[in-house]
């Protein structure tokens, strides 16, 4: 039965009519930014990406710029767009190659609506009226006021009841207090009232559509330390604390929201869905199965378990959304590496190989015959369980590359495995436990590295076949009716005693690092 435009489903959730053709997901992150075309039957009809490139001036700082990334996106979609690019990967049966003229532009009614999935944590701050930038965009990695936050006078327990994060730098806060107190056109601009300051995913809406809109998602907003999670909007009592003023914020709005209109030679749809990226990857396969572990390895790795319900503050976990929609809400209980292809990044810099070589490599280091040394793996801060910014990376012993490499990964694994076991513990004895672990992103396409998850935690691995999740997710948010996929590939747990062994050492090795 539709209502409005919708249908509603079994399960409640309202989603959009399955007519168009084609759902254009944009995916926009650290290292690059992609377009996904997918048509009325799921399947992607192309694709364009973009790199995006990262600056680190010195230790603790990772900045991207602001106009880059607007350019990748666009360009992204662009080639998404192109004739030939849609020609090229749609399945010969499909028609939609057949709905663009020979100019490229699209014919009317060959869209049905547009969402964007963005890198969460990085903020930027622009002048309202001109769009123009004030800042370079502030990475997720950047922990640049890491000292400032230490020093201030905030009751943990109460900032994770509001927000359900803990006190760090990763967070927009602090950072866009940096901002405000270290930037003079920002500071200009906020006395002016000029300012617009906030997720990286609100910069693009502005720029990106028609409207020049204001907007912020639950997703992007959660990760700020300044959005309540119980009431999905900004915190009065998180803005004072890091003297923030609400006019500078974006508009607290839905996922689903008429954020506005997207026009880009030949194209004109309404994006439709804004989300952030961990976020959207648990919608790869459908509405999110409750008793299923979601993975996601790429610069940093995220372990999430949805709930109906917000779940209880923990010390050692986030509490974030994943959706929200009218009355709808979909809660996460949510573990946190810093260190996976940021880690691998910092190892090839440390022996002077690119890290596209070092990549290509370790699958053949992960299957063979390596007696890795144990690695705290402290890059970018060590997030969750412990939450120390300061914890020093090393090894425990000296070792060559390909050793060092496969401690690297282990230490990913290993990490993953310590939150899998602290979300375990979180749902208590009426929470059945967790069935199975999906795995998408990057890095999932190591074989190696999805067995070595499966082994610790003792828990099959499912990875599909299209790995690109963040993506599919937004597409599956804006259009709903095709089946998930079945996973290309299963890991089952096997009898892997040196590897538990190493585990335990490490565990020993990490708490011993950080004091505890």
């Amino acid at each position: 039965m539709s209502t409005g435009g919708r249908v509603r489903h079994a399960d409640n959730a309202l989603m959009p009519d399955p007519a168009p053709p084609f759902t254009l997901a944009l995916d926009q992150g650290s290292h690059a930014s992609k377009a996904l075309l997918f048509d009325a039957a799921g399947r992607v009809s192309a694709r364009g990406e973009a790199a995006v490139r990262s600056f680190r001036p010195s230790p603790g700082r990772v900045e991207h710029d602001p106009l880059e990334i607007l350019a990748s996106l666009r360009g992204a979609i662009r080639m998404a767009l192109s004739t030939e690019g849609i020609a090229a990967s749609a399945p010969a049966s499909s028609g939609p190659a057949a709905r663009h003229s020979a100019a490229g532009d699209l014919a009317p009614g060959a869209f049905g609506s547009a969402g964007l999935a963005v890198q969460r944590s990085s903020v930027v701050c622009w002048d309202r009226l001109s769009g123009e930038p004030l800042s370079p965009v502030l990475s997720w990695q950047d922990r640049r006021n890491a000292a400032w936050l230490a020093a201030q006078d905030l009751d943990p327990a109460r900032v994770r009841a509001v927000t359900g994060l803990v006190a760090s730098p990763h967070y927009g806060a602090s950072k866009l207090r940096w901002c405000l107190d270290h930037l003079p056109e920002v500071r200009r601009a906020a006395d002016a009232g000029g300012l617009c300051c906030g997720p990286l995913a609100s910069f693009l809406l502005h720029r990106l559509l028609e409207e020049q809109p204001c907007l912020v998602d639950p997703a992007n907003a959660a990760r700020t330390l300044l959005w309540d999670l119980r009431t999905g909007d900004w915190s009065t009592e998180m803005l004072e604390a890091f003297g923030i003023e609400r006019e500078w914020l974006p508009r607290c709005v839905a996922s689903r929201h008429d954020f506005g209109t997207l026009r880009l030679e030949g194209l004109q749809t309404k994006l439709a869905v804004s989300t952030g990226d961990q976020s959207a990857a648990l919608f790869a396969g459908g509405r999110p199965d409750p008793a299923t572990l979601f993975v996601n390895i790429g610069t940093g790795a995220f372990v999430q378990r949805v709930r109906a319900e917000a779940p209880p503050a923990d010390t050692r976990l986030l509490r974030g959304i994943a959706w929200q929609y009218e009355d709808q809400r979909m809660f996460v209980l949510e573990g946190t590496v810093n260190g996976a292809g940021a880690a691998l990044e910092w190892l090839a810099e440390r022996h002077g190989v690119a890290v596209e070589a070092l990549v290509k490599s370790l699958p053949g280091w992960l299957s063979g015959n390596i007696a890795p040394p144990l690695f705290v793996n402290g890059v970018g801060g060590l997030g969750s369980p412990f939450w120390r910014a300061d914890c020093a990376s090393h090894f425990s012993a000296p070792a060559d590359l390909p050793s060092q490499a496969v401690a690297v990964l282990e230490s990913i694994a290993f990490l993953l495995q310590l939150n899998i076991e602290a979300i375990d513990r979180a749902g208590g004895a009426g929470e059945a436990a967790a069935t199975r672990i999906s795995i998408s992103g990057g890095l999932a396409g190591l074989d190696g590295l999805c067995q070595r998850l499966a082994d610790l935690s003792g828990l099959p691995v499912e990875r599909p076949a299209e790995r690109e999740a963040t993506a599919r997710g937004v597409a599956w948010l804006l259009q709903d009716h095709r089946p998930p996929s079945a996973p290309a590939a299963a890991f089952r747990a096997g009898h892997a005693d040196e590897l538990r062994a190493r585990f335990e050492r490490w565990r020993a090795l990490i708490e011993e690092a950080v004091g505890q």
